[in-house]
């Protein structure tokens, strides 16, 4: 996914490498060019370096590794680990296992990996700074997924370009949105790397799955629910509450009903 914006306020970006992605911050508004906004984006980003320090699937030395090594239990990883333990449980729930942080190790264990529901958690998280900065937008795109702010009056919604999955150079749609979350979860990118956690094969047939909601934590995690949905991603987005969801599936694209109005 892609965002854009046309306003003739003052606007400055920024982008970083962290969780081995690209993460871009967006601000618009009078002093969006200001030490200050810029100290705020950098503690973000800070912020998400310590996260992913905890919680990276490929560093030895993560609580994640050790805790899948059997070197650290759960219950001593810290608060901030207890608090994604107790999201994921909850996304497990609300998603009827279609979502779930333990994975079936192959040996007939399980093996913690927290990443589906991370990243939003953590973009949510740390850009609690740039909501202390009075009267300006802001967008943070992690990877293709996407946290939007509007506060400032006048400027346009930002712009959200949806990829199509079979061609990555052509966008499928453009969605305005003023504020809220927008997250997608496929192959296209990655091959096959979602995993149903109650069988521990590939997830099903859904090419791509794009949620639209005011979280983007439970955006992600339906998003990546619903590519394990396969067939029956489209239905079981129409009933969630609050989100809307878009399908891409055997060469065909469906939306909800109140999927947002698009160009």
């Amino acid at each position: 996914m892609s965002l854009s914006s046309v306003s003739a306020v003052p606007h400055q970006s920024w982008v970083r490498q962290i969780m081995g992605l690209p993460i871009s911050v967006h601000v618009r508004g009078p002093d969006a060019r200001s030490d200050l906004v810029a100290r705020r984006v950098e503690r973000m980003y800070d912020e998400l370096r310590a996260v992913d320090a905890l919680f990276s699937t490929y560093s030895p030395t993560s609580a994640v590794s050790r805790i899948n090594r059997g070197e650290l239990a759960l219950e001593d990883a810290g608060i901030v680990v207890d608090e994604v333990v107790r999201l994921c449980r909850i996304a497990r729930e609300r998603t009827d296992g279609c979502f779930d942080a333990w994975l079936p190790d192959g040996k007939g264990g399980t093996w913690f990996d927290p990443s589906g529901l991370v990243k939003g958690w953590a973009v949510e998280r740390a850009a609690r700074r740039l909501n202390l900065i009075d009267g300006h937008d802001f967008a943070v795109n992690a990877g293709g997924d996407i946290l939007l702010r509007r506060q400032v009056p006048g400027t346009q919604p930002w712009r959200v370009g949806i990829e199509d999955p079979d061609s990555p150079d052509r966008v499928l749609l453009v969605v305005p949105l003023e504020s809220g979350a927008v997250a997608t979860s496929g192959s296209a990118h990655r091959g096959s790397h979602i995993v149903d956690p109650r069988t521990g094969k590939a997830a099903g047939d859904a090419r791509a799955v794009t949620v639209v909601g005011p979280s983007l934590l439970w955006a992600d995690v339906f998003a990546t629910a619903a590519v394990v949905q396969g067939a029956g991603a489209l239905a079981w987005l129409e009933a969630l509450s609050g989100y809307e969801g878009l399908v891409v599936r055997d060469g065909t694209v469906a939306t909800t009903s109140g999927f947002p109005a698009h160009s």
